[in-house]
């Protein structure tokens, strides 16, 4: 009988000893109570309790912790958009009381703020101004809700507009309009290059008719510069001939080379009309017509 009780009162001791004996992990606390009123804090490593009496009521997390809130809200030009806030916040090491007495659930109160502060913002602005300005709403919200959660003993790091989501019509719409501005600039571009091109054509086509044309001119100098040279050639050979032979002398001469030219060329378009060498004199006689006319209308 006696070696019972020593075995019972060894385990009791163990049970004892180890229920007064606990640990808490790194960056936590462990809220110590007794009798339903608080006592400590417990920090990270091998912590003791008055056994039976003393009992952890809970953990606070010295982490950086991540809250998304995800808010509906409609823009100054009736809108209506989500706006996803993310704010970091963590515990106040001088304020572990607070944070875990004074309230109950930290998230639904940080998101309340959040919905509050961005509810106030979000309207003054037009949908264009709401992504040009999510820092300012990121900072109002960041500036109000630290000096709102400092007094239950919440520190926040940071607050983020991470996603700013409009309806989706109301985004297909934008779309639509940013696709036209760019259409229609790509076609002020297309015009412009195409303007470019028909002045740089235009500017070709003149300058090859200005030389075209002074290579006729040349051409025509020397036609007539041989011309003349074969009419003294001529003249000096046969005394007696008259400048109606030489006339004759020159249109039959370009009549056959006009007969070789469209002979040689296998792409020719030409018409011949049956006619003999003898019309010749007719276009002779109407050329000599037309210079002695001339001559009577200087005098």
């Amino acid at each position: 009988m006696t070696t019972f009780w020593i075995v019972l009162g060894i385990v009791v001791a163990l049970i004892i000893i180890f229920s007064a004996a606990f640990t808490v992990q790194q960056q936590t606390v462990a809220v110590i109570q007794r009798f339903g009123k608080y006592k400590k804090m417990s920090h990270s490593g091998l912590n003791f309790k008055f056994p039976l009496i003393d009992y952890i009521a809970g953990h606070i997390s010295l982490r950086i912790n991540q809250l998304d809130v995800k808010i509906e809200t409609k823009t100054e030009d009736n809108v209506f958009v989500h706006v996803t806030i993310s704010v970091q916040y963590q515990v106040l090491p001088e304020k572990l009381y607070d944070a875990f007495y004074k309230l109950i659930n930290p998230k639904e109160q940080i998101s309340s703020y959040v919905f509050d502060i961005v509810r106030a913002q979000v309207p003054k602005l037009k949908l264009d101004n709401v992504f040009e300005n999510k820092d300012e709403i990121a900072n109002a919200v960041n500036l109000e809700l630290s000096q709102a959660m400092s007094d239950f003993g919440y520190q926040i790091i940071k607050s983020l507009v991470t996603d700013i989501e409009p309806d989706a019509q109301v985004k297909a719409a934008m779309n639509e309009i940013n696709a036209a501005q760019r259409l229609r600039v790509a076609a002020q571009e297309r015009g412009e290059a195409e303007k470019i091109l028909i002045v740089k054509k235009a500017e070709a086509e003149s300058e090859s008719k200005k030389l075209q044309g002074e290579g006729i001119a040349n051409q025509r100098r020397a036609i007539i510069n041989g011309l003349k040279e074969s009419v003294d050639d001529f003249q000096k050979s046969i005394k007696d001939s008259t400048s109606h032979d030489v006339i004759n002398l020159v249109m039959v001469t370009q009549y056959f080379d006009t007969l070789k030219d469209i002979g040689a060329s296998s792409k020719t378009n030409a018409v011949f009309i049956p006619h003999s060498p003898g019309a010749v004199a007719d276009l002779t006689a109407q050329i000599r017509d037309a210079l002695l006319q001339a001559d009577s209308a200087k005098e």
